[in-house]
């Protein structure tokens, strides 16, 4: 053969961090988060943004929400920092800026979703899932996976992947679903962070339980 290859290297040049860890620490903190937020949806109604029924607070979290909401806070905060960089004259140099930090809780029971939007005015989006809704249980009796209410990350490159040849798929890591869209079924006690551009959208929950999370921007 006139050619034989002998290096093959593949990189991803443009790729869009998507952030997951559990937070553990004290057990019972979810439980007391949960009951302050389920105690407010019983005293404040709930805003209309991207919500399709359900209940969001409005973006005061931190006022309400107790030393729970704090640490919570904090956490998305650090890691935040931990993700970042700023850029100088000599280079890219660790973050080292306080975060403008705005918040709010989401109740959803059977039916509810959140349809596909950013998060203007924002560095990093997040949520925290204080309740998983039964997922953990597993089963549709229990509302295990098939309980749905995954959040759906679009592909920031729109459907252009797909507009010339819908059937073909770019056949590496990651790529396989190009022009469309990622799911994650969130756990109680993950944590997820991403660009505050990236399009997402929470598929209808259809558990009997109710998934308790809460979602944060930080901003510079």
């Amino acid at each position: 053969m006139p050619f034989v290859t002998q290096n093959l290297e593949i990189n991803s040049l443009f790729p869009t961090p998507f952030v997951v860890l559990q937070l553990g620490g004290d057990d019972g903190a979810n439980e007391r988060l949960k009951a302050r937020i389920l105690a407010r949806v019983e005293s404040h109604p709930s805003v209309l943004k991207s919500n399709r029924g359900g209940w969001q607070s409005d973006t005061d979290f931190q006022d309400w929400a107790g030393p729970e909401g704090e640490a919570l806070l904090a956490v998305a905060s650090e890691i935040g920092t931990k993700i970042s960089a700023r850029q100088t004259a000599d280079g890219f140099v660790p973050a080292d800026f306080p975060w403008k930090v705005n918040a709010w809780a989401n109740v959803n029971r059977a039916g509810n979703t959140n349809d596909m939007h950013t998060h203007a005015g924002a560095y990093w989006s997040g949520v925290y899932y204080v309740d998983d809704g039964g997922v953990e249980a597993g089963g549709v009796e229990a509302g295990g996976v098939e309980a749905g209410g995954a959040l759906e990350l679009m592909d920031p490159r729109g459907v252009m992947p797909m507009m010339y040849a819908p059937l073909v798929r770019i056949g590496i890591k990651g790529c396989l679903t190009a022009g469309g869209s990622e799911t994650f079924q969130p756990r109680t006690g993950n944590m997820v962070l991403f660009p505050a551009w990236l399009f997402h959208a929470v598929q209808p929950y259809r558990g009997d339980g109710v998934r308790i999370s809460v979602a944060f921007n930080l901003g510079v």
